[in-house]
C-alpha cells in the first residue's frame, strides 16, 4: 500500500474538532521536501494547536502571550539577540499585508504602490515594471551604497522581476501581491510582527473575510527575518472549500508545486459541521533558533539533513 509522510496535521486534527474535541493540539514532526537553508530542514518540528468557537483575533492574542512567555521561561527576558539585533519579544507590531508593502516598501524602488495599485493586476504590473527600472539605476550607484545594501537591492530587484513576469503570465492577483510580500517585507521584519488579511488566493483552508470575499482571517507571524507560525479562522463551508480545492488544482496545473491538492474526506468531514474555529501552527526548531541566538535551523536540530560528503553548500 502506498503510504506517504505529512507536510502538516492539519486536516486530521480539525476533523477531531468536527469529532466533538473543542481544543486539540499536537507537537508533531512534519515534512517537506523544499530544500535545505539555513532556515530550513526537511524534516521539522511543529506545535499545532485549534481552538472552536475562536478566531484569528484571539489566535493573535495567544501568540503574543505565547510568545513572550516562553522566552521569558527560556532566558528570564523577552529580550533575545539574534543576528546582531535585539529583539523584544514583549512589543508586537500588526499590519495587513498591504500596510506591510507600503512601509517596507524599498526607497530605491520609487515611490510606493498605492492602495490602488494592490487591487488591480495591471496597475501592479505597471508599478512593478517601474520599480524595476528604479532599482537597476540604483544598483549602478555603488558609490553610495554600502556592499549590504547593494546586496539587498539586487536580490529585491531579482525578486519584482520574477513576479512581474509571472503576473505578465496570468498569476492571480492575490498571489503576485503575496510574492511581493515576501519579496519586499519579510526579510527586514526583525521585531516580533503579526501580518494578517492574506490573499484568498494563497489560503485555501481559510475563511474569507465577510465584508471581504478576496482575503481571508488569516496572519503569520515573523521575528529576526523570518516566519515562525501561520494561523486562521478555519474555512468551514464543505461547498466553498471544495471549490477553493479546485482552484487549487488549476494552480498546480499553472506549475505551482505548493498548491494544495484535492481532499474529498476532509470536505465530507466539514459536511458533518465544523463549529467556528481558529487554528495556528508555530515552527518549534525556528523559534528555538530565535531564543537561542542561533543563526541555523542545524544548530538546534539533533540530526539534521546534511549534504552528501563531496559536494558544496
Amino acid at each position: 500500500m502506498d503510504l506517504f509522510l505529512r507536510i502538516a496535521p492539519e486536516l486530521y486534527l480539525k476533523r477531531l474538532v468536527v469529532g466533538g474535541l473543542d481544543r486539540v493540539y499536537e507537537i508533531n514532526r512534519n515534512f517537506r521536501n523544499e530544500g535545505v537553508s539555513t532556515q530550513h530542514n526537511p524534516e521539522f518540528t511543529m506545535i499545532e494547536f485549534y481552538q472552536a468557537y475562536a478566531n484569528y483575533h484571539d489566535m493573535m492574542q495567544l501568540t503574543e502571550e505565547l510568545v513572550e512567555f516562553v522566552a521569558r521561561e527560556v532566558n528570564g527576558t523577552a529580550l533575545v539577540e539574534f543576528n546582531g539585533n535585539t529583539i523584544d519579544l514583549a512589543k508586537w507590531q500588526r499590519l495587513t499585508m498591504r500596510e506591510a508593502i507600503r512601509e517596507f516598501w524599498p526607497v530605491e524602488a520609487g515611490a510606493k504602490p498605492a492602495e490602488s495599485a494592490l487591487a488591480s493586476a495591471q496597475v501592479l504590473q505597471s508599478r512593478l515594471h517601474a520599480a524595476m527600472s528604479s532599482l537597476e539605476n540604483a544598483a549602478g550607484q555603488t558609490a553610495t551604497l554600502s556592499p549590504e545594501r547593494l546586496g539587498e537591492l539586487k536580490t529585491i530587484h531579482g525578486a519584482i522581476t520574477a513576479v512581474y513576469y509571472d503576473s505578465m503570465k496570468g498569476a492571480p492577483l492575490g498571489k503576485s501581491v503575496y510574492n511581493l510580500f515576501e519579496a519586499v517585507v519579510e526579510p527586514f521584519l526583525v521585531q516580533p510582527t503579526i501580518i494578517y488579511d492574506y490573499p484568498t488566493v494563497v489560503s485555501p483552508l481559510s475563511k474569507a473575510k465577510p465584508d471581504d470575499p478576496e482575503h481571508v482571517e488569516r496572519f503569520e507571524f515573523f521575528a529576526g527575518g523570518f516566519e515562525l507560525g501561520n494561523a486562521f479562522s478555519e474555512l468551514n463551508d464543505p461547498v466553498e472549500q471544495h471549490k477553493r480545492f479546485e482552484q487549487q488544482l488549476g494552480e498546480r496545473t499553472r506549475g505551482d508545486d505548493e498548491a494544495h491538492q484535492m481532499d474529498e474526506d476532509y470536505v465530507r468531514a466539514l459536511a458533518y459541521g465544523l463549529p467556528p474555529t481558529s487554528g495556528e501552527g508555530i515552527g518549534v526548531d525556528r523559534l528555538t533558533m530565535l531564543l537561542t541566538g542561533s543563526k541555523s535551523i542545524r544548530d538546534v536540530i539533533l540530526f539534521p539533513l546534511m549534504r552528501n560528503a563531496g559536494t558544496r553548500d
